[in-house]
């Protein structure tokens, strides 16, 4: 089990890094078909001031590679070598799925539904297993990085469970664009994280088999305010003042497609609209059938299917409801 000692050593999948030093360790759970090894690295950096622990993970799901750029960014440009404390990198937890592009493991299994997972269970679950047991009991607070599935754009948002105030706090410090109030789901890392007593904070950005500049900006920036707060921040790193806090969002519905056809969508993710106002068409490939998509309420667009094709009844756009209609 990761600890660290009185002396402030930390003690890690089997090996000793000691106050002020950087350690790049590969955690090593199954092989390829081939007999090769397959690694995910942890790269830790540690000041010789003691402080707290922050875990920094991406690519839990392996086609959501916005995630995996945000956390490579931080190490690219040394913004995890904290002043106090000690920072921990994991930018592909799931590198089979990345070598894949996919979102699962090679079992099938979605890897965020699976923890804390079993040790004599299926990959995926021995795999949560011995993180949830070799790494995640040295973390003090956890950033977990991810991007919208099936073609589904998310603007940059936190997910926070309601009543939590502690996360809704570093919800406001971290001040992506929008901060939504979630349940936790069930064997995810987040509820584990929630269970062990560890702060989390989930950013959800993009979609899928995709890399976009702006998610990625506003995760980095996010990161830098909440490591800044903690006072692990080196002071030459400087980030942008908020020009607007985070809007938080208490419910919010999935608008979904009358007919099947062609998708057009007439408004960025992200944008403030009017019940009733023109955000796209459905039509048909033959140019004989076109249909307005208009906004059920007044709310932002938090969520945008960015598919080109939908059947009738597919989730197309999530929209934020007024706190008036939550009451």
């Amino acid at each position: 089990m990761a600890k660290i000692t009185s002396d402030n050593v930390l003690e890690i999948l089997g090996e000793q890094v000691k106050p002020g030093k950087s350690a790049t360790i590969n955690f090593n759970m199954a092989k390829l078909y081939t007999a090769n090894s397959v690694d995910v690295p942890v790269i830790i950096e540690r000041a010789k001031k003691p402080g707290p622990v922050v875990l920094l993970t991406a690519g839990i799901h392996g086609d959501e590679i916005n995630g995996i750029e945000v956390v490579r960014q931080i190490i690219s440009k040394g913004i995890n070598k904290p002043q106090k404390g000690t920072i921990i990198c994991i930018p592909v937890v799931n590198i089979f799925g990345f070598l894949n592009l996919s979102r699962e493991f090679p079992d099938g299994r979605d890897l965020n539904r699976m923890f804390p997972g079993t040790k004599h269970g299926s990959l995926a679950s021995r795999f949560a297993y011995q993180f949830v047991k070799k790494i995640l009991p040295v973390a003090n607070f956890c950033l977990d990085f991810h991007s919208g599935g099936a073609s589904r754009f998310n603007a940059p948002q936190i997910r926070v469970k309601q009543a939590d105030d502690l996360s809704v706090k570093y919800s406001h410090i971290f001040n992506a664009p929008f901060t939504m109030e979630s349940k936790t789901i069930t064997k995810s890392f987040r509820e584990t994280c929630s269970k062990l007593g560890i702060p989390v904070l989930l950013y959800e950005g993009g979609k899928s088999k995709s890399s976009d500049k702006e998610i990625a900006r506003h995760g980095v920036e996010g990161t830098m305010r909440i490591l800044s707060h903690l006072e692990m921040l080196n002071p030459k790193f400087e980030y942008p003042d908020a020009v607007t806090q985070t809007v938080l969002i208490e419910n919010s519905f999935w608008m979904r497609a009358k007919y099947s056809g062609l998708l057009h969508v007439k408004i960025p993710c992200g944008k403030h609209v009017e019940k009733g106002e023109f955000i796209g068409t459905i039509t048909d490939p033959y140019g004989k059938f076109r249909h307005k998509v208009k906004a059920s309420n007044t709310g932002y667009i938090i969520n945008v299917n960015e598919s080109p094709i939908v059947y009738q009844g597919d989730a197309i756009f999530h929209i934020s409801l007024p706190q008036k209609e939550n009451e």
